[in-house]
């Protein structure tokens, strides 16, 4: 423990926050990041694989990597059926997140709109729940009468952008803009609520690279010198920047403050259709003919008794194996199965671009990575281009490389990296930048709080 007296721990997320804007390019731009930036540490949070939302901000506030979770995207196999999926709600989280831990010591937490709070679970405090929420006119806080002061508060409570994959910018900024300006209105609100740690996160930075990347970076597809949307994401963020100013002036002095991103962002230079390729390698059979045009591969008839592996698309790839006593029509057998999924991943890992250029795919084995496998994870996760590409998992393109999105316009991928900054006042630093893993924030706040570091979480505390 780092001090005996008691500390409030403020931390401030920002999803897909990364490093090359906050730190960089424009770092000057943003004077109140820049202070606690200048007079702590600050630098680049590795993120876990895979590098999304979701498991990603479980795995931060519980410390613990996604296959001790048993979390492995938003939408997960239920059981090894071929078509069964469970969606990783709140309730999928079966562990204790940091403020369940701060909690039980006697202290008062705010949690405002951190991914894997929905449905909402009791506090020594108050939660709102998050961008997963399916309706505000349900029950989506804890307590449930903190609704009824939100609608006084800002009316009907916007936990995302309704729409973010569209082609009407104009729309996307209005959408974006009026969600975080309503955001910091309740998270003002609660502030004035007894806390000793409170944690909100904020979606907009997220959605605003989604639909925007390519206006501000020369180097995409799509970039247009000059365009209407240049300077948009940049003035996002000094927006954005402006309204952490007027949180943190509201904070007891000796407030320690923390601001993470669950991962980064890239430029997105296209899809690979994984279906596609598995089934011209041979892996993946259909009943029918190719479709004529872009077809979900939920919508396509597959012949099971003839496929070894399929795959699901998203900014990752998840590949699954057809193996003989776990699937119903299971073709590998299973004293094959180390050296099919083996081969297929040497396979997926030479994949060249559309010109020939090496991409640099990663592709990972759930238990070599993660502390250990619960529930059902896919039987090989593939970074490809190391994040630059995205998997595509419909069918139809007619070519194993799309340079649009098959579920909608969307200019970046992930990057692995995300941002953290540490601001304790009681221990200043000197802006020194170091990396650090999602998984040391949980205990880094515990640290910081003077309380104990449950012995099973992964990460280690953040020091100057």
């Amino acid at each position: 423990m780092s001090l005996s007296r008691d500390r409030k721990v403020f931390v401030i997320g920002l999803d897909c926050a990364t490093p090359q804007l906050v730190f960089d390019r424009w770092r000057s731009d943003l004077p109140n990041l820049n202070r606690l930036m200048s007079h702590g540490v600050f630098g680049e949070l590795e993120s876990c694989i895979p590098a999304i939302t979701v498991p990603a901000w479980s795995v931060m506030t519980s410390s613990k990597d996604p296959g001790t979770l048993g979390i492995y995207g938003f939408r997960n196999r239920a059981d090894y059926s071929y078509d069964k999926m469970s969606i990783a709600m709140g309730d999928a989280v079966k562990v204790d997140r940091v403020w369940d831990v701060i909690g039980k010591f006697g202290k008062q937490v705010n949690v405002v709109g951190v991914p894997g709070t929905f449905p909402p679970r009791p506090v020594n405090g108050c939660l709102v729940g998050c961008f997963l929420t399916t309706s505000t006119r349900g029950n989506y806080t804890y307590p449930a009468e903190l609704r009824k002061e939100i609608a006084e508060w800002v009316g009907e409570y916007q936990v995302d952008v309704p729409q973010f994959r569209t082609d009407d910018k104009d729309f996307l900024l209005r959408q974006i803009y009026a969600m975080t300006e309503q955001h910091f209105v309740v998270i003002q609100r609660l502030m004035q609520k007894p806390w000793d740690f409170f944690m909100f996160v904020e979606m907009g930075v997220d959605r605003i690279h989604h639909g925007l990347w390519s206006t501000t970076d020369p180097d995409h597809w799509k970039f247009e010198p000059g365009g209407k949307y240049v300077n948009a994401i940049h003035d996002y963020y000094v927006r954005l920047d402006q309204l952490i100013g007027e949180v943190l002036a509201r904070l007891p002095q000796d407030t320690v403050v923390l601001v993470v991103s669950d991962h980064g962002a890239r430029r997105m230079a296209g899809g690979l259709a994984v279906n596609e390729w598995l089934q011209r390698e041979g892996y993946l059979t259909l009943q029918q003919e190719l479709p004529a045009s872009v077809t979900p591969f939920e919508k396509v008839k597959v012949d099971w008794s003839r496929t070894k592996a399929w795959g699901s698309g998203g900014y990752y790839g998840r590949i699954f194996l057809n193996v003989a006593g776990r699937e119903p029509d299971g073709l590998i057998p299973q004293a094959d199965y180390e050296r099919e999924r083996t081969e297929l991943a040497r396979k997926l890992a030479s994949i060249c671009g559309p010109q020939g250029e090496e991409l640099g795919t990663k592709v990972y084995k759930p238990e070599e990575i993660y502390h250990t496998v619960n529930n059902i994870a896919p039987d090989l996760i593939v970074y490809f281009g190391d994040l630059s590409w995205r998997a595509v998992g419909s069918l139809g393109l007619d070519s194993i490389y799309t340079i649009e999105n098959d579920t909608g316009p969307d200019d970046a991928n992930h990057a692995r990296d995300g941002i953290f900054i540490l601001h304790d006042p009681d221990r200043p630093g000197s802006g020194q930048r170091i990396r650090a893993h999602i998984m040391d924030i949980a205990p880094t706040i515990l640290d910081r709080m003077g309380l104990a570091i449950p012995a099973d979480m992964q990460g280690k505390a953040i020091q100057d």
